[in-house]
């Protein structure tokens, strides 16, 4: 029973801090800015993206939620004519809004 639930752990350890979520072709070309780089970007539109943040009871690591978040964001963009994404809230339970902006015209 021991082993069985060091092996668990270990499993769960493991998934907790892998990344799931791959940017797009499309989503890979869209940058990741702060408000001082949009100011002459057309605002398109919010989107709030959501991860995992916690396998069980185990937190996932940060870092990687807020990667795959921006990641998701990312992908997003390009479905609506977005080249550039500005996170507009924070990370809250595995979610995050960014506004998007399409700047290359």
């Amino acid at each position: 029973m021991k082993k069985l639930s060091l092996t668990l752990i270990a499993i769960v350890t493991v998934a907790s801090s892998c990344t799931w979520v791959k940017p797009t072709e499309k989503g890979a070309s869209v940058a990741v800015a702060n408000a001082t780089n949009v100011r002459r970007c057309e605002n398109v539109r919010e989107v709030t993206v959501s991860v995992t943040n916690k396998i069980g009871f185990i937190k996932r690591d940060a870092d990687k939620v807020a990667t795959e978040l921006s990641t998701l964001a990312r992908n997003e963009a390009v479905n609506f004519g977005g080249d550039t994404i500005v996170p507009s809230s924070t990370i809250e339970d595995g979610h995050q809004s960014f506004n998007v902006y399409k700047c290359n015209k």
